[in-house]
């Protein structure tokens, strides 16, 4: 009689197990009310897709996600996430806790420079941008800690003949690093020459200051605006300095 409640109880958890393994990402898609959406939904809520992924009424792209169960039992919700946009990709391991905490580790991405998800860019500026982050985590919509490197390719503004080449540059976080993160950032090539920081605040928002110089190689209108900061320094760099919001 015990051998066969245990035999019962077996096959009830390999059941319940079955079913939970294969229940729908559909289940889990946010409503027709909900600011996230997706176009389609398929696969499980271990591994699925998400087609046309809109939030806040942008579309970011198709994402993709597989579930690490064994994170479970940590109190953690825990995905490795690929992101498709266009000819672009991000990619990561994604852990969500309690407290509307969300660490994302080892994220690589490789993507447009597209200023629709960034309203404070002009919106003739174009480029590519290429990330590579250890660390990243955020509380709410704070940015708490932030570690890596990114950098922007090819930066130009305007198209056709008007089409004006700004350079490359890089923004390096450090790790280590105790309060709001401060990233380095300089020039990787180009018309200017550029050495300053880039400091994320509470806002949330930026704050960027630093130095710049007009190389010979300058167009004679990039190096009039420069002129426009001020005197320059023994080094010929002038400061220069802004602050945007998110």
């Amino acid at each position: 009689m015990r051998r066969t409640l245990w035999l019962v109880l077996i096959g009830l958890l390999a059941f319940l197990g079955f079913i939970i393994a294969r229940l729908p990402a559909s289940w889990i898609a946010p409503g027709a009310n909900s600011p996230v959406s997706c176009a389609d939904v398929d696969g499980t809520v271990w591994s699925g897709t998400c087609t046309g992924l809109t939030a806040y009424r942008q579309t970011y792209g198709d994402l993709s996600w597989e579930v690490h169960p064994l994170r479970l039992l940590a109190g953690k919700l825990s995905a490795s996430v690929v992101l498709v946009r266009g000819t672009g990709s991000a990619r990561g391991l994604v852990d969500a806790g309690l407290g509307r905490n969300v660490t994302a580790r080892n994220v690589l991405a490789d993507l447009p420079l597209d200023p629709t998800l960034l309203p404070q860019l002009p919106g003739d500026l174009h480029g590519s941008v290429h990330a590579d982050l250890p660390l990243l985590v955020l509380h709410g919509e704070q940015l708490q800690a932030l570690q890596g490197r990114i950098e922007v390719h090819d930066l130009v503004q305007g198209a056709g003949a008007a089409a004006r080449p700004l350079g490359s540059y890089s923004l390096e976080f450090p790790p280590g690093a105790n309060g709001p993160p401060v990233g380095h950032l300089r020039d990787l090539g180009g018309p200017l020459a550029v050495e300053g920081s880039l400091r994320l605040t509470p806002e949330p928002g930026v704050s960027v200051e630093g130095l710049v110089a007009a190389r010979p190689t300058a167009p004679p209108d990039l190096q009039q605006e420069i002129q426009f900061l001020g005197s320059p320094d023994a080094q010929g760099r002038r400061l220069f300095s802004f602050a945007a919001t998110f």
